[in-house]
């Protein structure tokens, strides 16, 4: 059997993808015709129109008629056991290991047994970023780890595997959110002030610099919030806030709490976003989904020009330290999950059921 045209398969095979169920996977494929590419039942990938579905009963079937494995689900696979995830994740390894080491791809594929292109191609769609950018960010770790242990800026950069001073400032605007010379003194120079308020979703710190909020966090005690705070800058000057010093934060803090706790509209209040270039596109894509809106991990990939990359695209809403403000509480799983949430399920489900009820009221 080829393509599967019975009817009534056709239908449970086709509520099977819109379920995404995996008690499917190994029973058919399906291949999209505008893509040419065939998955499994429970692809992660955005749901196809109907009318571009054709359902095979495997893999060799599919390929006969000329379309290609999807390289997120890799319906050719084992459950369970995928050969070239494998592969990428010991390549992935080695360049951990070689991080301060040119990196060329051809090397690289040399060391995959694959040709470049295949490197490039399922390194990115696997890991969620490509091999250049994934040991880019090694070595940033490495020269912010070296900064932060008292490193000259010099060695620390070289350290760090980059082959000059200029290459390294290049590439730090957009990873450290301040030269290295100032990340390497701890934020020193920077002015961070705090305040905290009781909300309904428990107590909230915010906190700014002179350009917005550079922080929202959720907690149980003000002490262990100002900690995390101190933590990224431990030589900045961080500071609570009180009315004279910076009676924005306060009002804007009041602004936010009253959103949380007593349903006031949302405030529009500006914010510092400091993270790499790929963090600052989900952030930016973050803050144009609505109020009562969701989106997927996938879809936020997709809106930012690169829909391989939903793992990094979590991963960047994961690393959000703007809670709300940056409202990565709209991103859901493929599956429609509630998916997990930096300051905790619950207050993810709270905020989503509140923005809800506002959609409703107005």
């Amino acid at each position: 059997m080829t393509d599967i045209d019975r009817p009534g398969d056709a239908d449970t095979f086709w509520n099977a993808v819109a379920a995404r169920n995996r008690g499917y996977d190994g029973r058919f494929v399906y291949a999209v015709k505008r893509t040419g590419v065939y998955c499994r039942p429970s692809c992660p990938a955005r749901t196809p129109k109907r009318e571009n579905v054709r359902f095979y009963a495997n893999g060799a079937a599919a390929e006969a008629d000329g379309y290609r494995a999807c390289l997120r689900c890799r319906p050719g696979a084992p459950e369970g056991h995928d050969p070239a995830a494998d592969k990428m994740a010991a390549l992935a390894r080695y360049i951990e290991a070689h991080a301060d080491a040119p990196l060329p791809l051809a090397r690289l594929a040399e060391v995959a047994g694959l040709s470049s292109f295949q490197v490039q191609r399922t390194f990115t769609a696997i890991i969620g970023v490509s091999p250049k950018a994934f040991q880019t960010a090694l070595r940033m770790k490495r020269l912010k780890a070296g900064l932060k242990e008292g490193d000259g800026v010099a060695g620390a950069i070289f350290e760090a595997g980059f082959g000059s001073t200029s290459r390294a400032y290049e590439r730090a605007g957009g990873h450290l959110g301040m030269t290295p010379a100032v990340y390497r003194a701890g934020g020193a120079g920077e002015v961070i002030a705090w305040a905290c308020r009781p909300t309904g979703l428990g107590l909230l710190l915010m906190a700014a610099t002179s350009r917005g909020v550079c922080a929202v966090d959720f907690g149980d005690d003000e002490n262990t919030l100002v900690d995390r705070l101190r933590a990224e800058f431990p030589r900045a000057v961080i500071e609570p806030s009180d009315a004279a010093a910076s009676p924005q934060l306060d009002a804007w803090i009041d602004a936010l709490r009253a959103h949380l706790s007593d349903g006031a509209p949302h405030p529009d209040i500006p914010v510092d976003l400091r993270g790499t270039a790929f963090q600052m596109k989900v952030w930016r894509f973050l803050l144009s989904v609505p109020s009562g809106s969701v989106v997927s991990y996938a879809e936020v990939a997709t809106g930012i020009g690169v829909p391989r990359a939903v793992r990094a695209a979590a991963s960047a809403c994961g690393a959000n330290r703007v809670a709300v403000l940056v409202p990565c509480h709209r991103v859901l799983r493929g599956d429609g999950g509630i998916g997990g949430y930096r300051w905790g399920v619950e207050r993810k489900r709270a905020l989503l059921a509140a923005e809800r009820r506002r959609g409703r009221a107005a």
